[in-house]
């Protein structure tokens, strides 16, 4: 079968098509026949190195989120059967690219898959499980803080993908949410539900205060201007302290994979209680090429890389 591979740490310009051994369905496995996946900033940080508990040797595949079909079944594996439609989430942190989704085939433990609602196509799906699962979580982090209802929450990035989806969740948990958007972007975020959309220009200091701030960007200090005394700041990557002089409390928002939560967050985005966008499709080999649009930024929505 055909993958990608990082052959080095760097640039795209390490990223190289080449043939892979056919995967096998171990116990509690399904091999996976990949239609869509999605490109992450997650995986342009996994070839240069930069992510949590330290780079990654090469060779390795990128990739995380995952639509298809199943080709395989292995033993010990009831849930699902050959031709059923899937979604899910390599759990990259762990698997550290072996497996990668950058492939035709994967070899996937069942608990990452959910099935895929018939109504929602494998390029959408694929936009779902990080980031969705990633907003959701990080809210959590949020309401541990037990703001009262109506509470205004400041969303970085609600353009992206994290960002928009934590504006969602957010607005539908009753939530007052300013959403900060990229130029032209105000009203797709509007339609999110934010209650306003801030420029990404503006100086954050300017907005709050607000009770917490969902910084899915993230910016770091800039958007802790905008918190009250004794708000909540939660990032998607680690950031510097801030100052604790005001009782504001930082959380860190790492992706746990759950598997119910996925299947939760899927079928609402399969209803349209939820929205994903995807901003272009490209082939799996074309992967430098899409890592280069990413780096280049202005994509509205996620760029997926698409198999057969």
């Amino acid at each position: 079968m055909l993958g990608v591979v990082a052959t080095a740490l760097g640039g795209p310009e390490v990223l190289q098509v080449t043939e892979l051994p056919d995967p096998e369905a171990g116990t509690g496995q399904v091999v996976v026949r990949i239609r869509a996946v999605c490109v992450h900033p997650a995986d342009l940080a996994a070839t240069t190195g930069e992510i949590p508990r330290g780079p990654v040797p090469p060779p390795f595949s990128p990739g995380w989120d995952i639509a298809g079909e199943v080709a395989s079944v292995g033993p010990d594996t009831a849930e699902f059967r050959v031709g059923d439609r899937v979604v899910g989430m390599i759990p990259w942190y762990s698997t550290r690219g072996n497996p990668g989704g950058y492939a035709e085939f994967v070899a996937a433990d069942a608990d990452w898959m959910v099935p895929l609602p018939d109504g929602l196509d494998f390029a959408s799906a694929a936009t779902v499980p990080l980031n969705a699962q990633t907003a959701h979580q990080g809210l959590s982090l949020v309401s541990l803080a037990m703001l009262p209802a109506g509470s205004s929450i400041l969303v970085t990035g609600a353009s992206g993908g994290v960002g928009g989806f934590a504006t969602q969740l957010a607005a539908q948990g009753g939530y007052r949410v300013l959403a900060q958007a990229s130029d032209e972007d105000e009203h797709w975020v509007h339609g999110l539900g934010a209650h306003e959309v801030v420029p990404r220009s503006a100086d954050l200091a300017t907005v709050g205060p607000v009770a917490a701030v969902f910084d899915a960007v993230p910016i770091g200090e800039a958007a802790a201007a905008a918190i009250e005394d004794r708000g909540v700041v939660v990032t998607t990557r680690p950031t510097p302290p801030i100052v604790p002089a005001r009782g504001v409390r930082q959380e860190l928002q790492l992706i746990r994979h759950d598997r119910e939560l996925l299947a939760s967050l899927v079928g609402q985005v399969a209803a349209g209680q939820l929205r994903t966008r995807v901003a272009a499709t490209m082939a799996m080999t074309e992967a430098a090429d899409a890592h280069r649009r990413v780096l280049a930024g202005g994509l509205r929505g996620k760029l997926v890389l698409t198999v057969g």
